[in-house]
């Protein structure tokens, strides 16, 4: 009875985060956000372009609603991670990346496509963008220039755990599409990609951004349940 009791009292928890949509950046602080390490911490708010003296970094500007990575390097800034997490997910979101840059989109904070400066790149392979890191490559490059926005749609169904914790369903990109194009379908992922938040699994966990590999820029960040 007991055992009955605790798969119930998941099973209404996950129903609960699932049913209610979220947005956790909204578009003026970031106030529900974490960051790795505070000390190498160089994310703001503000207007985004790709600077013209120096295009692999980001000039930020007042008055923008973007989430913005203002760094020069590799190994200068720190990932950033919602407090609010999610299971079953669509995740529709803009990404600028400038000239050579690198960032990931970390669903759940495991699981990252990759944002990449893969401009003119004929034959896309794993490190470029919209690759499932560590997993598979776009069908195609649908990558923008550097320094003009670009659209993401993620539908992904999270890993599904029995009341004991073992995992019963691998997660599981249904469909990634960038600028329109399709360049994922039904991707199943064994396990974790690496660089997460933990190289750990569960039933719901956190978006997060890579920050430790270059300048970056997000904006309209929005997260809605799968149904």
């Amino acid at each position: 009875m007991k055992l009955r009791l605790t798969a119930l009292t998941l099973s209404a928890a996950l129903t609960a985060i699932a049913g209610e949509p979220a947005n956790p950046f909204n578009g003026k602080d970031l106030a529900n956000w974490n960051l790795k390490d505070k000390s190498k911490g160089k994310w703001s708010v503000g207007e985004a372009a790709m600077a013209a003296a120096n295009p692999g970094t980001l000039e930020v500007k007042n008055g923008g609603n973007a989430m913005i990575n203002d760094v020069t390097g590799h190994g200068k800034g720190c990932d950033i991670s919602s407090q609010d997490k999610f299971g079953d997910v669509r995740i529709e979101i803009e990404v600028m990346v400038p000239k050579g840059s690198n960032s990931g989109i970390y669903v759940m904070g495991e699981y990252e496509v990759q944002v990449f400066d893969s401009d003119g790149v004929t034959k896309p392979g794993p490190g470029d963008m919209g690759a499932i890191y560590g997993a598979t490559v776009p069908k195609v490059n649908a990558c923008k220039a550097p320094g003009e926005w670009q659209k993401y749609i993620i539908d992904f169904r999270a890993p599904k755990f029995d009341a004991a914790g073992a995992k019963t369903q691998n997660a599981k990109f249904l469909k990634v599409e960038l600028n329109g194009t399709v360049i994922h379908e039904n991707v199943e992922m064994k396990g974790p990609t690496p660089g997460g938040l933990s190289g750990k699994e569960a039933p719901t966990g956190p978006v997060m951004f890579q920050g430790d590999h270059g300048a970056v820029a997000y904006r309209n960040i929005k997260i809605s349940p799968l149904k």
